[in-house]
């Protein structure tokens, strides 16, 4: 038997104003402009620049958000109404609105931001048509190129063919009608390996360094000659920097004879796929959010100039509105032009708003950071930093901790020691034998400074670091030296040995 039942729940759901805001607060700097340049195309109503009157009369008043303001609190909510019945517009309500008609940010960036506002276009061939190039000199006949074209689409950006010859030799079958067996589509494979760059179409590392070696070959390099029979005989020894058994397995009897040999192999390329740059790709620029200087001793924030747009209400649609508030002759099409650009106005003023907004809670956050890492932030010693968590910010600003995680996440700061992200400046807390919390970075600088100093002949251990942090009064297992080794890309020290 069915049942109907009422009952009361609270649900929590953003307003599209709320959803604005959130997915600007989380777009670097680098593409606010294209997310703006979108909305003037869309909305006809929104335009960029300022009035000189209006912007004389707001200059001397302060460009800050308060903390209750919110892009909720932008009108806009009587839209649907307006659809049918536009008598009840109040026209008032969009001409007296003066800090939309000219809305400018103040912002202290030195230098000029319009220069540099096109991102440079490399122009180049990809990997695949340069080889493609180099396949078309051979001169090879109709089938030949067939394979040796299958072969070139089955290398990966860093220059490797990781499938098997007879998978490819199936293919060849398949979908070309191509009937070939493994010696010639090998014997193809060898004409693509001759190509440049050195090592391409190599089917492992070992194969690749071998083919750069032999493109070096003249019979009378010795580095070269040795360096070919430690890949061939030696290479699992090699990769293991096992020295003392190349010389036993090489009949050596001394590291002077490889140690010139084994220089050489490690300044080969490992990745000759990334060589050629990739056609019609834009090369990739951080533009900092954020920009900090160090003016004798007090630290000066803001904003890059591009967080900070000019935009305004149009006046022509304004006009608009003056006009049908004086005519007597309200016909229907006229009512639903108005009705139109009222719409048009509410999603202007909902963007300005949310794009003012956006940059309240930017500098809010960022202020916060730089207070809490103000040690930090004066010298840039990585030893200064503080343990610090999403959470310790959010409290302070009085914002959820979702809010911070989309600044932290996508934004760089410019300081006078570099352009670091700001998820640089949040790491967990180390406990001292003094029973002071200290940041994980600062152990991460110290062991890196351990290693740097030691002698490669003789290179810590993970368990030595460890004796030496907990002698320096830092409480860290052997387990945290390695996470913390491999998170700074330092490889364990058998492999970090060398020869001297």
């Amino acid at each position: 038997m069915q049942k109907l039942n009422l009952s009361q729940g609270l649900q929590q759901k953003l307003s599209p104003q709320q959803i604005q805001f959130i997915k600007l607060l989380q777009v670097p700097t680098a593409e606010l402009e294209n997310r703006i340049e979108e909305e003037l195309e869309l909305n006809p109503v929104l335009e960029e620049g300022t009035d000189s009157e209006e912007e004389e009369t707001n200059s001397d008043e302060p460009e800050t958000a308060s903390e209750s303001e919110t892009p909720e609190e932008a009108p806009g909510g009587e839209a649907e109404e307006t659809t049918s019945s536009s008598d009840d517009i109040d026209i008032n309500d969009y001409l007296r609105d003066d800090d939309y008609n000219s809305y400018k940010t103040q912002v202290d960036n030195d230098g000029d931001d319009e220069d540099d506002r096109e991102m440079p276009v490399p122009m180049g061939t990809s990997l695949h048509e340069t080889l493609m190039t180099q396949l078309g000199f051979l001169g090879l006949n109709e089938r030949e190129f067939t394979i040796g074209k299958q072969l070139i689409g089955s290398i990966e950006e860093d220059g490797y063919i990781r499938r098997d010859m007879e998978s490819i030799a199936n293919d060849l079958a398949f979908s070309q009608s191509v009937d070939t067996h493994l010696e010639e589509v090998e014997k193809v494979l060898k004409h693509i390996q001759a190509f440049d760059p050195a090592g391409i179409a190599a089917r492992n590392l070992q194969e690749c360094l071998l083919l750069q070696l032999e493109r070096m070959d003249d019979g009378q390099d010795v580095d070269v000659i040795v360096g070919k029979r430690i890949i061939n005989e030696c290479y699992e020894e090699f990769t293991k920097k096992h020295y003392s058994k190349i010389l036993k397995k090489l009949d050596l009897d001394d590291e002077d004879y490889i140690r010139d040999a084994i220089e050489l192999i490690v300044r080969l390329n490992p990745k000759p796929g990334g060589e050629v740059s990739s056609g019609g790709v834009k090369n990739q620029y951080v533009i900092p959010d954020f920009i900090l200087r160090n003016n004798n001793g007090k630290l000066e924030l803001a904003l890059n100039s591009r967080n900070a747009p000019e935009l305004r209400i149009s006046r022509s649609y304004t006009e608009m509105f003056k006009a049908y508030d004086k005519s007597d002759r309200k016909d229907k099409k006229l009512k639903e032009a108005v009705s139109f650009v009222k719409q048009k106005l509410d999603a202007a003023k909902w963007f300005i708003d949310a794009i003012k907004q956006r940059q309240h809670t930017l500098l809010r956050t960022m202020q916060a950071i730089i207070n809490f890492q103000y040690d930090y932030f004066l010298e840039g010693d990585e030893t200064k930093l503080r343990p610090m968590i999403l959470k310790d910010i959010a409290q302070i600003i009085n914002m959820d901790i979702s809010t911070v995680s989309r600044v932290a996440s996508s934004k760089t700061i410019q300081t006078d020691f570099g352009m670091l992200p700001l998820k640089y400046f949040f790491s967990e807390g180390i406990a001292t034998d003094s029973g002071e919390e200290v940041s994980s970075r600062e152990v991460k600088q110290i062991i890196k400074d351990l290693i740097v100093a030691e002698d490669k002949n003789k290179p810590l251990s993970d368990d030595k670091l460890e004796d030496l942090l907990n002698e320096k009064g830092y409480n860290i297992a052997r387990r945290t030296v390695a996470k913390y080794r491999e998170q700074l890309n330092i490889p364990v020290a058998r492999l970090r040995k060398e020869m001297r």
